[in-house]
């Protein structure tokens, strides 16, 4: 019982990284990536489709995203779709072919970018916070109906605290090492 609630905050607050690390692979650091974008739906044939399956992504070049369609009539939505993203490149066209050429970061944006990197470790924090408020008020139940002991709440308490704190640091880490990335010349 007291392990399931541990198992439990372990695994949402692995989620809460795993989630955190996915968020930053769509912030970009000067290089060009296809996870950029992953997120982008295309209008086809009246249902909105992830990129991925109306078209081929690939790197030309480390600067360079190269987007094939699969159907010559999806350039201009394809198109269209990238200009209303929020990746903030303009996409040019050569027949059949789209690209998205990746423009140098300029100090400016790398330090924006560095700030919306540790938002988005905040809210990872926050999220990991809140599973450990929940485990605990779990812990709490069962002592108020008399299933546990003060001495394992005490203890469980202790443990979810550590695998709290275990979180926060991955957090800090992977936070840290993608401001070093985007902050490298």
């Amino acid at each position: 019982m007291l392990n399931d609630i541990k198992n439990d905050a372990h695994t949402r607050m692995g989620k809460s990284i795993d989630s955190l690390k996915h968020d930053l692979t769509r912030i970009r650091t000067g290089r060009a990536s296809t996870s950029l974008v992953d997120h982008i739906k295309v209008p086809y044939y009246g249902a909105d489709m992830p990129l991925s399956q109306v078209a081929s992504v690939s790197l030309a070049d480390a600067r360079t995203i190269i987007i094939t369609p699969w159907e010559k009539n999806m350039v201009a939505p394809i198109e269209k779709a990238l200009m209303a993203s929020d990746i903030g490149i303009t996409p040019t066209t050569a027949g059949t072919v789209i690209r998205l050429n990746m423009p140098a970061l300029t100090e400016e944006r790398r330090r924006e970018l560095a700030k919306h990197v540790g938002h988005e470790g905040e809210n990872a924090k926050i999220a990991i916070r809140n599973v450990r408020r929940d485990a605990l008020q779990q812990v709490k139940d069962l002592l108020k109906e008399k299933l546990i002991t003060e001495d394992d709440e005490s203890r469980v308490d202790d443990e979810i605290q550590k695998l709290t704190d275990r979180a926060v640091k991955d957090v800090d880490a992977v936070c840290k090492a993608k401001e070093e990335e985007l902050m490298a010349l």
